[in-house]
């Protein structure tokens, strides 16, 4: 490989910033006395500028997907079998012709890995390798000056801080109230996110961490973010999911009084069909005996039976 081949195979990571040093130098030099890569560079760049201005909005579920079946990936190519076999990207990069230019294929694979992160189904876009969205979330915390401070996995660690309303803030919070891999950093998000609750799009996650989440402790501070919002159809569904669904009888609990709050007293909301057949067919399953105690005692409130027909 010739001088100018070989340092136009380095354009996208010198753009990127994933040279060495070193490396970085003798691009640099060599780009100085040669107008002809510098012509390639430009041309470069004004490529990933034009890819950095296209959205993709893939389908809500395609994140959690990917991840889940990466993580199956993964167990299995360190099975016990793993010794055995030659992986398909192994097989893919010992092709003789590739690996000229293996690097570049790996920088290409994960600027269109993140082009392609999804919105989540929050109404928000996907973002370009620059922005902190495509990095792993470590922790978040509140900062002293009522911002957000989120410690970010890369390389290396690095801090950003902004408030909530920074929509890059934002984004990265609710990416990391779905992260399946650590319920500490999922509390602490949903705990802070509460605070913004009002916004659909932060409803919309507390609404899946409390339906999905599997730390129970989650599961509630999601379900007091959204106390506010009992009162909307989809809460209150979500909060009968809770009612019939959660093996923990503390959230079955909160769930009976957030969905009958008020009942019984002078100036209370009448109790919906819905919730008292909620209640009758929780009754119908239930064996905790403190949730039976509470359910009964609001079926009676509204003079209901304890019975479905």
């Amino acid at each position: 490989m010739n001088s100018c081949e070989k340092i136009r195979t380095q354009l996208s990571m010198l753009l990127y910033g994933e040279l060495s040093f070193d490396e970085e130098e003798a691009v640099d030099a060599h780009l100085e006395s040669c107008a002809e890569c510098r012509t390639a560079l430009e041309r470069e760049r004004e490529l990933h500028a034009a890819l950095d201005q296209a959205q993709a909005e893939p389908p809500a579920s395609v994140l959690w997907e990917s991840r889940q079946n990466l993580k199956e990936r993964i167990a299995a190519e360190h099975g016990p079998s793993s010794s055995r076999r030659v992986s398909w990207w192994d097989r893919f990069l010992d092709t003789a012709w590739l690996k000229p230019v293996g690097g570049l294929a790996l920088v290409t694979v994960g600027f269109l890995g993140a082009r392609l992160t999804p919105d989540l189904g929050l109404g928000i876009t996907g973002m370009s390798l620059a922005d902190p969205g495509a990095q792993r979330v470590r922790s978040v915390e509140p900062s002293p000056d009522g911002g957000i401070q989120i410690v970010l996995d890369e390389t290396r660690q690095r801090v950003v801080s902004g408030g909530l309303d920074d929509q890059k803030i934002r984004v990265l919070l609710l990416s990391a109230a779905k992260d399946p891999s650590d319920p500490g950093l999922r509390y602490e998000t949903v705990g802070i996110l509460n605070d913004r609750a009002q916004a659909a799009e932060v409803r919309d996650t507390l609404i899946y961490a409390l339906e999905h989440d599997e730390n129970a402790g989650v599961r509630l501070k999601a379900m007091d973010g959204l106390r506010p919002f009992v009162k909307q159809p989809e809460v209150r569904k979500a909060l009968a999911g809770v009612l019939l669904s959660d093996g923990n009888p503390g959230m079955r609990t909160q769930a009976i009084d957030l969905l009958t709050q008020g009942v019984g007293e002078s100036t209370g909301p009448a109790l919906g069909r819905d919730i008292i057949g909620t209640l009758q067919e929780l009754m119908n399953r239930e064996n905790n005996a403190y949730v039976r105690q509470r359910g009964q005692r609001v079926l009676q409130l509204v003079n209901a039976s304890q019975e479905t027909y």
